[in-house]
């Protein structure tokens, strides 16, 4: 565990693996540390916010940290959460292309892993989701949409997500779900939380 001041009210800890950040994530959520507005995980990193008038509670954290008691491997994922996708997506077919597979074993090899939420970022709800099949592995569009549906699916490098809402984007679109993955009425509002595991299947 290494730890780094984020400026004035930012403490950023460093650790080896995703697994690891998930759990951090998860105890300090518990710990609730007063002063604590905001914890941010990363692929290898948790930020930690303090309130401006509050930022001494970093000094304590950073002190306390490499004692904290970290919930066991495992046990941050919870219940499996299933997402049925059209996969009816407008670049299915250039995904095919580029992999050199049928549009079928696409979807095969997309629904067959489950995969994990590595963190949300981008928008409001977006899933970085890791565990894609190496053999799905696309680039971006050389030319981001203005606008993708929201619901929509897609694949960009080692990674496959879900656009919670409406908005710009250059991720290879295979597919939709009709699951809503934000709602701002809703407790929690997001859907999904880092740690959560997925899997996607065929819509009916």
């Amino acid at each position: 565990m290494r730890l780094r001041t984020a400026g004035e009210r930012g403490l950023l800890v460093e650790v080896e693996e995703l697994e690891t950040v998930h759990r951090l994530h998860a105890a300090l959520r518990q710990l609730d540390p007063p002063g604590v507005v905001e914890l941010v995980p990363g692929y290898r990193t948790v930020l930690i916010v303090a309130d401006p008038e509050r930022a001494g509670v970093l000094d304590e954290l950073a002190a306390g940290l490499p004692g904290l008691e970290l919930p066991p491997a495992g046990a941050v994922a919870g219940e499996t959460v299933e997402i049925p996708v059209s996969y009816d997506g407008e670049d299915l077919a250039e995904v095919a292309g580029l992999t050199g597979l049928e549009a079928d074993e696409v979807v095969r090899r997309h629904t067959a892993p489950e995969y994990t939420v590595a963190f949300l970022g981008f928008s409001p709800g977006f899933p970085y989701l890791v565990g894609l099949d190496p053999a799905l592995e696309v680039p971006r569009r050389d030319t981001p949409r203005t606008s993708i549906p929201a619901g929509s699916v897609g694949l960009a490098g080692n990674q496959t997500g879900i656009y919670p809402t409406a908005s710009p984007g250059g991720w290879q679109l295979i597919g939709r779900t009709e699951v809503t993955l934000f709602d701002p009425t809703r407790d929690p509002p997001a859907l999904l939380a880092p740690g959560t595991r997925l899997r996607f299947t065929v819509a009916g």
